[in-house]
């Protein structure tokens, strides 16, 4: 297919590259008549994913659990590890 024809080409198609496979010509899927469609950002903005409040999640401590403290300084990760 030449860099013309890739201009103009029909907009229910796409080129489709695999690795391990030689690039074909494939129609594309319409998303919104798969079965898990309203799992999706696109359905639904409450959907998307928050990378921020994800990574913001902290652990509940419950009361009555045992767990330890650890206080890390600067430079105690500057100091080579033991070994």
């Amino acid at each position: 297919m030449s860099v013309d024809e890739l201009a103009v080409m029909d907009g229910g198609k796409c080129l489709l590259q695999i690795r391990g496979v030689r690039p074909f010509l494939s129609r594309k899927y319409d998303i919104t008549r798969h079965p898990n469609y309203r799992l999706l950002s696109d359905f639904n903005e409450k959907n998307a994913f928050d990378i921020e409040k994800f990574l913001s999640t902290k652990m509940p401590v419950r009361p009555g659990e045992l767990y330890r403290n650890y206080e890390v300084t600067a430079e105690d990760l500057e100091a080579p590890a033991a070994g």
